[in-house]
């Protein structure tokens, strides 16, 4: 039986849970290891193990602001914020307070709610292309649901994917791709016969692909989030609208990461180049679980319960959700955009100061508000091929020495880095002189 928490005795620094969670352990591999025997690998999402990097994970009791703290009660300055989708810093007081004032009202009801239509609206008055939105659980799900809704409308079957894009956990879109040169997929994984990937196209990221009239949608990370940042070079995304409206192609943004990070409008608005589906989660849901697929009344409408394309769940468009995400969204305006603008620029610059002092080959890449990191020397990454060229054991060296110094980073070397509004100048300081130290060790050792 679980204990009563009793704050004197708890091994969780800083808990103030009803039940305990610390049950008499005291270290991360101690929870770690227990974790292991009922959680396969000890996670629930495969990056959060340490795998790419080596070692055990932190395991996170508390966060607050640009911080969190593990169950021994290390503090580490965040860059991850739950890989992006938390914008306003950690437990920020109107999240909170949203989420408390929801949760006294029930958590579920399986049933319409006033907030999951203010979300909506919220959603559609920002993104020019959405005239309507349907909620889902996460990106993954929105991703699957808007390639079913693709296929539904054109009446078509062939998806066309970017090689490094990815788009969550769905069969279709879990496929590899060749050398850079256009290919049928394969499976990406096991599990997924040959047949789920049978219909998708693996293209190179930054080529716009002849498309034909088997083609029932594109779907591309308008900023490659996944492969270490990746910009969309001039042309890129106008080429891949224009390729999809010859052939009839319904054309996808997977706006998971980049959606309200980049801008109230997104990366869509940030190019000038519209959609006619887009994907979202993580900010959306200010924290909380949540997905989207947005796009126009006409092929919105294609969905159930007005058209033949089924989609159902039942927390989707969850009271706590909606109301997190409402909250979020409602303090995120222009000036907050340029404020987290200019902060992801001089996080870069710190970041590639400090490097290049320690004598560490690093460059850290901007896009918007998006900073990745990039190990070794070589020119900036314009598709996945470019992208694999990064030191992968350079980053694990750095990232190791980084949380050795307090800094949490993702454990993967082709993550985006998240820098928010907790993130003030004061903190980007600290990293910069945590980072310096790091690289020393990451390119001595």
């Amino acid at each position: 039986m679980i204990p009563l928490c009793d704050p004197d005795r708890c091994a969780v620094a800083g808990c103030s849970a009803t039940v305990c969670v610390g049950a008499g352990l005291a270290s991360n591999d101690e929870f770690f290891a227990r974790s292991t025997m009922v959680i396969p690998g000890g996670v629930n999402s495969s990056i959060r193990a340490f795998t790419s990097v080596g070692g055990r994970p932190y395991v996170v009791a508390r966060a607050e602001g640009a911080h969190v703290w593990d169950v021994e009660g290390n503090e580490y300055i965040d860059l991850v914020q739950s890989y992006g989708a938390v914008i306003l810093g950690h437990a920020h007081p109107a999240i909170t307070a949203a989420v408390t004032q929801a949760a006294a009202g029930g958590t579920s009801y399986g049933a319409p709610t006033p907030r999951e239509m203010k979300l909506a609206e919220a959603m559609t008055e920002r993104v020019g292309s959405c005239e309507q939105v349907r909620f889902m659980n996460s990106g993954t799900e929105a991703t699957s649901t808007a390639v079913r809704l693709a296929r539904g409308f054109t009446g078509r079957d062939r998806v066309v994917i970017f090689h490094g894009n990815f788009h969550g956990a769905t069969d279709a879109l879990l496929a590899a791709g060749g050398s850079g040169v256009a290919t049928l997929g394969l499976p990406g994984t096991a599990g997924v016969p040959a047949g789920a990937v049978a219909e998708t196209m693996v293209v190179p990221y930054n080529e716009v692909p002849q498309l034909d009239d088997t083609v029932a949608c594109v779907i591309v990370e308008p900023v490659a989030a996944n492969m270490g940042v990746v910009a969309p070079v001039v042309g890129f995304l106008q080429g891949l609208r224009d390729e999809c409206d010859r052939v009839g192609a319904v054309l996808i943004f997977d706006e998971v990461i980049t959606g309200f990070r980049l801008g109230v409008g997104g990366a869509q608005a940030k190019y000038g180049v519209w959609p006619d589906l887009t994907t979202f989660g993580k900010v959306i849901g200010g924290g909380l679980p949540i997905g989207a697929v947005g796009g126009s009344r006409q092929i919105m409408e294609t969905l159930s319960p007005l058209g033949p394309v089924f989609h159902a769940g039942t927390l989707s468009g969850n009271p706590i959700a909606t109301a997190a995400g409402l909250a979020a969204l409602n303090l995120l305006d222009a000036d907050v955009y340029s404020l987290l603008s200019d902060r992801a620029q001089r996080f870069s610059s710190v970041m590639s100061d400090a490097c290049a002092s320690a004598g560490f080959d690093a460059s850290f890449p901007v896009v918007g508000t998006l900073v990745g990191m990039v190990c070794g020397d070589h020119g900036p990454a314009h598709n996945f091929n470019d992208a694999k060229q990064t030191d992968e054991a350079a980053y694990a060296r750095f990232f190791h020495a980084m949380l050795a110094e307090g800094v949490a980073m993702a454990p993967g070397a082709y993550e985006a880095i998240f820098v928010g509004i907790a993130h003030t100048d004061g903190v980007i300081d600290q990293i910069a002189e945590r980072a310096y130290r790091s690289a020393i060790a990451a390119a001595t050792a």
